[in-house]
């Protein structure tokens, strides 16, 4: 299925997309899936955050090629850290490049959604906790960020998340070609076969933490090709079979 979030009449709505059209949801997703009998074509619709988390979950350093981009050996255990919800937007809406810092960079990546509370979730049943995949941006104040750590002030921005267009389960994410590009120009090209720790560990790992909630995001990382980002540029990423999550930066 391909789940998304969207305004339509000043309302916000879950909603099914189902080729060119939009099947309004009641309730939210994680909890049913009842069509309401409202259907809207999908190019009438606005795009919002296709979810609203709790929090972000990221791993840092976990494509083979950025860390070979780095310099950086390889972790022996994911590099955890969070990103606030007040730093989430969705697809279309603007990047706002803070007066705080001189260099901001993209970071491609996959989004993984939570869609029910986990808690101390075994390897092999981690997938059942898991409503989609989308698209998403870890944007950087990367002068900001120090090297030994403590990221939280380089990467909480608000509209430092965004995510999107859409949540969808009808994909294999062992073997995605992911894609940033800049204003048209490709920066990273790479495949989610990548990852140093995939998607099903990480979700056992991260539940043994702290407990994941319906909604919240779990970013896995980003490959090499990071650069930085000024006002007026457009930085689309794009994920196979996912979709195109595309924003423009601008000044604060």
């Amino acid at each position: 299925m391909k789940y998304l979030r969207y305004s339509y009449n000043n309302k916000i709505h879950y909603g099914l997309l189902e080729g060119n059209n939009v099947y309004e949801l009641s309730g939210e997703i994680f909890t049913s899936l009842q069509k309401t009998g409202q259907v809207v074509p999908f190019s009438e619709v606005r795009l919002l955050s296709p979810c609203t988390p709790s929090k972000i979950v990221c791993i840092g350093v976990n494509y083979r090629d950025h860390a070979e981009e780095c310099n950086i050996p390889l972790p022996k255990s994911p590099v955890v850290f969070l990103k606030p919800s007040s730093s989430v937007i969705g697809h279309l809406d603007d990047i706002i490049y803070p007066e705080m810092s001189k260099r901001i960079d993209y970071e491609a990546e996959l989004g993984v959604v939570i869609k029910q509370k986990a808690k101390n979730v075994p390897v092999g049943n981690a997938m059942d906790y898991v409503l989609g995949f989308t698209c998403a941006n870890d944007v950087t104040a990367r002068d900001l960020q120090p090297a030994d750590g403590q990221w939280t002030i380089s990467k909480s921005f608000d509209t430092f998340m965004p995510l999107g267009p859409i949540i969808t389960d009808e994909v294999d994410i062992t073997n995605l070609k992911i894609q940033s590009r800049l204003n048209g120009k490709v920066m990273q090209n790479s495949n989610t076969g990548n990852l140093i720790f995939k998607v099903d560990f990480l979700i056992s790992y991260l539940s043994g933490i702290m407990t994941l909630y319906p909604g919240d995001v779990i970013i896995t990382g980003t490959p090499m090709g990071i650069a930085p980002m000024n006002p007026g540029d457009v930085i689309e990423i794009e994920i196979e079979n996912i979709g195109v999550l595309k924003n423009t930066v601008k000044k604060a």
